[in-house]
C-alpha cells in the first residue's frame, strides 16, 4: 500500500477522486508516496506520486463525461456544461504537463536535488512526468471519439484502468503506464534515495499544512493512570467484565461511546469501589469527548456487580448513581472550572506550586484519556495537584522504590493480555524510543515515574529475537517456528498471526513471500488486509494463520505472533516516528504466549533488537561462569 497524504480523502471529494484515491493507495508499493491536492506556491494539484524507481508524476483527474464531450484538440476542449451552456477548457494534458513544469522548477532550486556536473548541470537528477486521468471515461470512449488524437495514450488513464472492480482492471498495467508518463528518457536511470524524498516533501508538500501534528490514534496507546499511593491491582477478570460492561450498556442504552471510553470508564469505576475515599480525576484533551466518558462511567456505575450492589444501587436516589468522587472534564475545562485559570497560566501555576505559594485542590488518583494530547507541562500540573499524603508502598519493580515518593507520580499501565515477560519486553522497547518518554530524564516525566506494564500471574518464555541474512531466510524459521508450536505445543493455526509494517517496495514483494512460503509448507493461511473486505469476513475460529499489516491487527490477538521484517521500521515515509514506535509497540503486545521477532537489514529499532540480543548473551555467558 502507497503511503498516502492525507491518510484519508475529504469526505467532499468527487467519486471519481475518492475511486483514483483508494486505488493508488492499493495497488502502489508500499515506498511510494501519493499527495492528494497539494498546494505548492499557491498552485493546488490534484495528485502527485513520487516512488524511489519512478521519479515524480502529477497527474490531473477529469469527471468529463462522453456526452459532455463537444470538441476536442491539442489545444482546447470544447464541453457541454451547466444550463446547456458551451464551456471551453485548457486541453487537461497541458494542465499536467504545466503543472508539473512548475513542480520540477520548484525542485531545482535544491542543490541536492539537481545534476551537480556534466551537459545535464542544473536539471534534476529525476525525470518528472505528468499524465491524465479520466474517471468517467473508458479506454473504449477514447477511441470512439478520437481522444487519443487530442492526447497520447501513454499519458491518460481510463477508468478501467483505475477501477479494480472493471473486468480489464489490471494493476500492473497501471503500474506500467504510470512509468511511462514521461517525455524524457535518460539512458542511465536513477533511483531516488530516502534524502531525496525527504527534501522534495520538504520543499514542496509541508506536511504540517494538511496533517498537522502527528496524534496518535485512540487505540494506539492504554489510557494512563497517575497516583502517589500503592494501587491494587485488579484481577484480568474484573478488567474484562468493566469494559464489556460498558460496550454491552451502549448497545441496549444507545449511549455516545467508544471502546476506549469503556476502558477507561471500566478503570474509573473500579477505582472507585475500590477506594470510595478516593478523590478520582478523569480527564481528556476536549470537552465534548468528556461528555463521552461521563455518560459511559454514570452508565457502569449504575450497572450492579453483585446481589448487595443491586440492592445499593435501588436504594439511591435517582440522578445520584455516579459516585460523587469521580470528576470527568476536558482539560481546558477542568482549568477554567477548577483551577479558574489559562493554558498560559500554567507556567505560573507550576512556579508558585513548586514554592509552596499556592493552594489548588488535590486528587488521589488521575485517568488521562490519550495521554499523547497531552503537553509535558500539562503533565507536570497534574502531578504537582496528586496528593503527597499517606503514600503506601511502592509496586514491585519501580525504579524509584529507594527514592522518596513525596511530590512523585506514577503512570501505570494494566495489562492482562501478554506475559510478563512479552510486557516487559515491548514497555522496555517503548521506553527507550518514545517521544513522551525522551522528554524527560530516566523515564520520568517531571517527577512522574513510568512504571512498565505488567501481569501479575502469568508467566511464558522470552520473546524470541532472530537477525537473518535475507528476508527469505526469515519467513524460513517462521514457519519452522509455527510447525514446532502447532505439533509440539498444539498451538492451533488460527492461535498464530504473521504481521508486517509493509506489503512491499518496487523491488520486492514481502506478503508473496510470505504466502509462497506457507503455501510451499502446506499451512492454511488468511490474509486479513489484503483488501477491505477482508478483515470484514475475519473468522477466528477458521483453523488458518492471520496475515496482516501491523495497524490491522489492532484490535486482535492471538497466542503465538511473528512479527517479521522489523527493519522497515520506523518507515522512513512516515514523518512521525512517534507512531511508528507507537505500532512496534502494538505489534508486539498482539502476542497472548509467544512472540517472534525477525528482521534481515538495518533500522534503528533493529540496532536496539541487537543491543537486546547481546545483553542476552553477556547474561548467558556470565550464568555459564557462575554454574
Amino acid at each position: 500500500m502507497a503511503y498516502m497524504v492525507p491518510e484519508v480523502i475529504r469526505t467532499s471529494a468527487a467519486a471519481g477522486e475518492r475511486l483514483l484515491f483508494r486505488t493508488l493507495e492499493e495497488y502502489l508499493p508500499s515506498d511510494y508516496m501519493v499527495y492528494y491536492e497539494p498546494e505548492i506556491e499557491g498552485r493546488r494539484l490534484d495528485f502527485v506520486i513520487i516512488g524511489p524507481d519512478l521519479g515524480l508524476v502529477v497527474l490531473d483527474v477529469k469527471d468529463y463525461t462522453p456526452a459532455a464531450l463537444l470538441q476536442v484538440d491539442h489545444d482546447q476542449w470544447q464541453l457541454h456544461g451547466a444550463a446547456g451552456r458551451v464551456e471551453i477548457v485548457r486541453n487537461p494534458y497541458n494542465e499536467a504537463r504545466d503543472n508539473a513544469r512548475f513542480v520540477a522548477q520548484q525542485l531545482k532550486q535544491d542543490e541536492q536535488l539537481i545534476q551537480p556536473a556534466g551537459k545535464l548541470r542544473g536539471q534534476l537528477k529525476f525525470p518528472c512526468g505528468c499524465g491524465t486521468v479520466f474517471t468517467r471515461l473508458k479506454q473504449a470512449d477514447f477511441i470512439k471519439y478520437d481522444l487519443y488524437e487530442a492526447i497520447a495514450r501513454e499519458f491518460v488513464l481510463c477508468r478501467d484502468e483505475v477501477d479494480p472492480e472493471d473486468a480489464a482492471f489490471s494493476a500492473d498495467v497501471l503500474i506500467e503506464k504510470i512509468h511511462a508518463m514521461f517525455t524524457v528518457w535518460s539512458s542511465s536511470r536513477y533511483y531516488l534515495t530516502t534524502a531525496d524524498i525527504r527534501a522534495i516533501r520538504q520543499h514542496l508538500f509541508a506536511e504540517a499544512r494538511i496533517s498537522a501534528e502527528f496524534r496518535q490514534p485512540a487505540d494506539d496507546q492504554d489510557q494512563l493512570l497517575l497516583s502517589l499511593r500503592h494501587i491494587k491491582t485488579t484481577d484480568s477478570y474484573a478488567e474484562n467484565r468493566d469494559g464489556q460492561s460498558g460496550d454491552d450498556q451502549r448497545k441496549r442504552r444507545g449511549a455516545v461511546g467508544c471502546g476506549n471510553a469503556a476502558k477507561l470508564a471500566g478503570r474509573a469505576r473500579t477505582l472507585a469501589k475500590q477506594y470510595p475515599d478516593w478523590k478520582l480525576l478523569v480527564l481528556c484533551r476536549d470537552a465534548a469527548r468528556s461528555l463521552t466518558l461521563e455518560q459511559t462511567i454514570e452508565q457502569l456505575m449504575n450497572e450492579p456487580e453483585d446481589l448487595l450492589d443491586l440492592i445499593r444501587l435501588e436504594e439511591q436516589k435517582a440522578g445520584a448513581a455516579v459516585a460523587s468522587n469521580i470528576e470527568v472534564f476536558g482539560f481546558y475545562e477542568w482549568l477554567r472550572a477548577v483551577l479558574n485559570a489559562r493554558v498560559t497560566d500554567i507556567p505560573v501555576l507550576i512556579g508558585k506550586l513548586d514554592q509552596h505559594e499556592a493552594i489548588l485542590p488535590t486528587y488521589d488518583a488521575i485517568l488521562i484519556d490519550n495521554v499523547q494530547d497531552f503537553e509535558p507541562e500539562w503533565l507536570k500540573l497534574l502531578g504537582l495537584v496528586l496528593n503527597p499524603e499517606l503514600q503506601g508502598n511502592p509496586l514491585a519493580g519501580d525504579r524509584a522504590q529507594t527514592n522518596s515518593l513525596r511530590g512523585r507520580s506514577r503512570i501505570l499501565s494494566m495489562n492482562y493480555r501478554n506475559t510478563a515477560q512479552i510486557a516487559q519486553f515491548a514497555w522496555d522497547f517503548y521506553q527507550r524510543h518514545s517521544a513522551l518518554q525522551d522528554t524527560v530524564r530516566s523515564g520520568s516525566v517531571d517527577g512522574v515515574d513510568i512504571i512498565p506494564p505488567y501481569s501479575t500471574h502469568r508467566k511464558g518464555p522470552e520473546p524470541v529475537i532472530a537477525r537473518c541474512d535475507r528476508f527469505t531466510d526469515e519467513i524460513k524459521r517462521v514457519c519452522e517456528r509455527i510447525a514446532f508450536l502447532h505439533n509440539e505445543k498444539s498451538i492451533s493455526y488460527a492461535d498464530m498471526a504473521i504481521l508486517y509494517r509493509v506489503k512491499d517496495n518496487y523491488q520486492f514483494s514481502y506478503v508473496d513471500t510470505i504466502r509462497r512460503a506457507l503455501t510451499e509448507a502446506g499451512m492454511p493461511y488468511y490474509w486479513v488486509t489484503e483488501n477491505e473486505d477482508a478483515k470484514k469476513r475475519l473468522e477466528r475460529a477458521h483453523d488458518s494463520i492471520k496475515i496482516s499489516t501491523i495497524d490491522g491487527a489492532k484490535e486482535l490477538d492471538f497466542r503465538a505472533v511473528f512479527v517479521v521484517n522489523v527493519d522497515s521500521m520506523p518507515f522512513p515515509l512516515e514523518a512521525a516516528e512517534e507512531k511508528e514506535v507507537s505500532l512496534f509497540y502494538i505489534a508486539l503486545t498482539r502476542a497472548l504466549d509467544w512472540l517472534y521477532v525477525s528482521y534481515s537489514g538495518e533500522s534503528k529499532f533493529t540496532a536496539y533488537l541487537d543491543e537486546v540480543l547481546e545483553q542476552r548473551s553477556r547474561k548467558g555467558k556470565a550464568s555459564k561462569k557462575m554454574g
